[in-house]
């Protein structure tokens, strides 16, 4: 288990136990918007940013997209990289499953709306391939049989009719089955796969995050799917803005080490809507390079740390591209395809 979903577990599993929150916000009962934080590594060895990012539960982009200028492959032996561990939480409900796809990250929530933990995940590799809506856990499938989709065997026509459990089985060994036919939340044989676009529409978390996630969730938990590229929140009287990559740049960052800048409709507006009364104090320098750098970790742009600034109009057109690294020679392979939802399980293939 991870140190941030271990100390997360620990910590609703305390609330659970003591009848009271474990996140404690600005006064009794406040609303935490805000979890972990973030931390700097020194790399050992011959470590790569994947081994790291998995070992702290992190997915390969965020990971890079908060390291620009370090090659993900050979960092180099006490390279100091920043480990983004702090999470605004999705503006939605919050029971069950909530996934944002923009972020590429899963959260768990108990019926209380309590956090029990967040993973990283692997989502479609096209927009809508992953759909956003809502949906539950309508069953659990330990060491699932896949039966590759025909969309998928005219991509790799050598792959078999069936799968079965194994350590060539992209399903890994647990998989909750969703109320979408054709979508699942599994594990995979292909760990750096993780915090990627690289499925055919289903999630695949890492095999370590599925077993936990799998032994958390019962059948008929809800599971809400969001697309959220800017999220804010507050911790202890702060408003936290965290703005995550599109989906043209993280693919921007796999393919050339680098992203440009694009426009962001409606942060000023939501900015403003999240600082309520104190709209005056927010400090909109902060926001401006926050827009500019998307490089997902929550920057205070209210309360203590940060500096009230006359409104600026948020232009990230100017931006230079962020090089993060040279992963152009070492991307993965892979076609795009056309058909959604190509996870399948034996128990599903009739």
């Amino acid at each position: 288990m991870t140190r941030l979903l271990r100390s997360l577990v620990i910590g609703s599993l305390l609330a659970l136990a003591l009848g009271s929150s474990a996140l404690a916000g600005d006064g009794a009962g406040a609303r935490v918007d805000v979890i972990g934080s973030v931390d700097r590594y020194r790399i050992v060895g011959e470590e790569t940013l994947l081994e790291v990012a998995r070992q702290y539960g992190l997915g390969f982009v965020e990971f890079m997209a908060a390291n620009p200028g370090v090659d993900p492959w050979v960092p180099g032996i006490g390279t100091e990289v920043v480990v983004p561990g702090m999470h605004v939480l999705p503006d939605a409900p919050r029971r069950g499953i909530v996934i944002n796809l923009t972020e590429m990250r899963l959260y768990l929530f108990s019926a209380r709306g309590d956090i029990v933990g967040t993973w990283p995940i692997g989502i479609g590799q096209q927009a809508g391939m992953t759909p956003v809506g809502t949906t539950q856990v309508v069953g659990k499938e330990m060491n699932p049989t896949w039966i590759p989709p025909a969309s998928v065997r005219r991509e790799k026509p050598e792959l078999p009719s069936m799968v079965p459990p194994g350590p060539d089985n992209p399903l890994g060994d647990r998989a909750l089955l969703l109320g979408w036919p054709r979508f699942l939340i599994h594990g995979t044989n292909k760990p750096y796969g993780v915090g990627r676009r690289v499925s055919h529409g289903c999630i695949r978390l890492y095999p370590e995050g599925i077993a936990e996630l799998y032994r958390l969730v019962p059948v008929g938990t809800p599971v809400n799917f969001v697309d959220q590229p800017i999220k804010l929140g507050w911790r202890d009287g702060v408003l936290y803005l965290q703005i995550h990559p599109s989906k043209e740049q993280a693919d921007q960052i796999e393919a050339e080490g680098r992203f440009e800048a694009e426009p962001l409709p409606g942060l000023r507006e939501k900015v403003q809507a999240a600082a309520r009364d104190r709209a005056d104090a927010i400090d909109w320098r902060a926001v401006d390079r926050a827009a500019a750098e998307r490089n997902g970790i929550p920057v205070v742009i209210l309360g203590p740390g940060a500096v009230p600034s006359p409104e600026i109009a948020v232009d990230s057109s100017r931006a230079k591209p962020r090089p993060v690294g040279d992963v152009s020679a070492r991307r993965s392979a892979g076609g795009r395809v056309a058909q959604v939802g190509t996870c399948v399980t034996g128990r599903r293939a009739g």
